[in-house]
């Protein structure tokens, strides 16, 4: 019984196949493919390999330009993401700047004019004298080096020809009032005149008759010549302000000679000579800034200590002569006073002076840079230049000390300068030649007239690290010519001098700082540029613009602080925290950094792109091909 049903079970699953569910699963199954044999029967012509009956569908190049659009859709948000922002600068008007600028020296409207009085009926007429003057100062101004900042070549001379009560003039931009000197005689003294007083008295006469003058452009320098057949000796001065006088015994010819010299050796170069300090190193900080550093050095405590009142010369002395440098840099003064400050250098003992001596030769060696910690000023942040004005109150035991020159004089003001850092002056107290003796630690003041004296000195040390000449005269090839000089310590035309040669090097050093900074953006393209280094350069070139425009019109103080401020902000925008970091981005290190990240992705897509693309083209040629051939 068993048996039966194990058997009847096993049969039906051997018979399973043929059961009534066979078709459906016949159904799922693929129909057998035509053979290339049917084909070529029902269609002889038809060929597989260059030929197809349907047309190739859009799903799989839709599906992979897709894909492909994407990628390239994104590389926009890329490129914007590692943007480097860079702020649009004048190229162009930085060229023109540099251009005109540099192509020509800067020359200053100046108006020069003579009087001559007493001569009778000269040689010549106003007009004739006008053109000598002018001839004679070209000579002169060609055996110079061209300096920047001078006058130009086509100023104006004008001539006033006055003998008692005759009066020609050879133009009409003369700024003197005939006869004005009728009341020459209360300013002689013993036969001469009074320098101070006659200077003052010319000043109150061209500031009255200022207004005579039709022409407000550039500033007008005068030299009076009076003719006095009793004064055998030629005085020839220049006074504080602008102008200056020639009185003596003198022919036309060599009034000529010296009229012109004074012009040009004076007034317009400022009584420079061979090796004094050029104007490209004269001691302003890149952003117009000066410090003053005024320190009083004790050598030895042990033997004597000094001190001063410095508020005292800060306001007598110094406040005027700031005031004067105003157009020129902003100054600030700081002071301080140092002990246990020996010097570098050795000094001997000369019998025959009674003194301790050192030379020329020591100077290099003079300044203990190790002990002499003079750079404590927190005022001279960034560009700034500090002049150092050393007073060295020399040990006990080495006083007193004196300067020796090459030529075995004794130098009179005791001192040194050195360019671009400052001076020192040695000071000697009383007691080194009375051979008193001081009580120890104790602290003394040093007098305000000996404070005076020093600095004096000091004053005339600073005019010769601006360039002027520290004395009161300087030579020429007709004489000497005495300088007079004033309580601000800069004259009035010397200031004119310092502030045509510092517009001149500044807007110069401007020009060079923008070209600079043009070339160096240009030749990185990549580099970031800031916006507020984008109105740095805007605003140097207005204020070089206007510099140039005060130049001129002969507008002197304008010029120069306008130069000033085009040289501190080109310098700012030249030095701005980000050009100085590693701002510099190439593409190089940009395709470096994303390459790994994209290229292969990308070069995949764009692969199966081009092979989808060219897959496509083919099929649609095979399927015209059959089209064609079966119409």
């Amino acid at each position: 019984m068993l048996f039966s049903l194990g058997e009847s079970s096993s049969r039906k699953k051997m018979d399973a196949p043929n059961s009534p569910s066979a078709p459906a699963t016949a159904e799922i199954s693929e129909a057998p493919p035509t053979s290339a044999v049917d084909l070529n029967k029902s269609e002889p012509d038809y060929d597989l390999e260059t030929m197809r009956r349907t047309k190739p569908g859009l799903k799989r190049l839709a599906l992979t330009l897709t894909v492909l659009f994407s990628f390239l859709s994104g590389l926009p948000f890329l490129l914007k993401s590692v943007e480097i922002y860079r702020s649009s600068l004048p190229f162009r008007e930085i060229d023109n700047l540099s251009a005109t600028v540099e192509s020509n020296p800067l020359l200053f409207p100046c108006k020069f004019q003579t009087v001559f009085v007493g001569f009778g009926k000269p040689s010549f007429n106003a007009d004739e004298l006008s053109v000598l003057i002018k001839s004679h100062m070209r000579k002169l101004a060609s055996k110079d080096s061209a300096s920047c900042g001078a006058c130009s070549h086509n100023s104006r001379v004008s001539v006033v020809l006055e003998s008692g009560s005759d009066c020609v003039h050879s133009d009409n931009y003369i700024n003197w009032k005939c006869g004005a000197l009728n009341e020459l005689n209360k300013y002689e003294v013993l036969g001469k005149y009074d320098d101070e007083l006659f200077d003052n008295y010319l000043h109150s006469l061209l500031d009255d008759n200022a207004g005579l003058s039709n022409s407000n452009s550039g500033k007008v320098y005068t030299v009076v010549v009076v003719r006095k057949e009793e004064q055998e000796d030629v005085s020839a001065v220049v006074g504080k302000y602008r102008h200056g006088w020639i009185v003596g015994r003198i022919s036309e010819e060599e009034a000529l000679k010296k009229v012109s010299e004074i012009f040009v050796k004076a007034f317009v170069n400022g009584g420079k000579e061979e090796g004094s300090i050029s104007g490209e190193f004269m001691p302003v900080g890149a952003d117009g800034k000066i410090v003053l550093s005024f320190n009083l050095l004790n050598a030895d405590p042990h033997g004597w200590i000094y001190d001063w009142d410095f508020q005292e010369i800060d306001d007598n002395l110094l406040a005027p002569i700031l005031e004067a440098l105003k157009p020129l840099a902003d100054i600030s003064v700081e002071s301080q006073v140092l002990y246990h400050t020996p010097k570098s250098s050795f000094s001997y003992w000369d019998e025959k002076l009674g003194s301790h001596i050192f030379t020329t030769k020591d100077l290099p060696f003079f300044v203990n840079s190790n002990e002499w910690h003079l750079d404590t000023s927190i005022a001279a942040g960034g560009r700034s230049k500090i002049l150092h004005f050393v007073v060295y109150v020399p040990s006990a035991s080495e006083c007193p000390l004196l300067l020796q020159l090459p030529n075995g004089k004794i130098s009179t003001s005791n001192g040194f300068i050195s360019p671009m850092w400052g001076s020192v002056v040695v000071w000697n107290p009383s007691a080194c030649f009375n051979d008193s003796k001081m009580a120890t630690r104790v602290r003394n003041k040093i007098s305000s007239e000996e404070l005076s004296r020093t600095f004096e000195v000091l004053v005339g040390q600073l005019r010769q690290l601006l360039g002027l000449k520290s004395k009161g005269q300087f030579r020429v090839a007709s004489g000497t010519l005495r300088l007079l000089t004033s309580q601000r310590g800069f004259t009035e035309w010397e200031l004119d001098v310092l502030s045509r040669q510092h517009t001149c090097f500044n807007l110069l050093q401007c020009t060079t700082t923008l070209g600079s900074l043009s070339r160096l953006v240009q030749s990185l393209p990549r580099m970031i540029i800031k916006e507020e280094i984008g109105k740095q350069v805007r605003y140097s070139l207005e204020a070089a613009k206007l510099a140039l425009s005060n130049v001129s019109n002969g507008v002197y103080n304008a010029s120069a602080v306008s130069s000033r401020q085009a040289r501190s902000f080109a310098e700012d925008a030249f030095y701005h925290p980000s050009m100085m970091s590693v701002s510099y981005y190439s593409f190089e290190h940009c395709f470096a950094v994303y390459s790994p990240f994209f290229l292969p992705v990308s070069l995949h897509v764009l692969l199966a792109a081009l092979r989808e693309w060219k897959r496509y083209k083919l099929e649609t040629r095979k399927y015209k091909a059959w089209k064609a051939k079966k119409d």
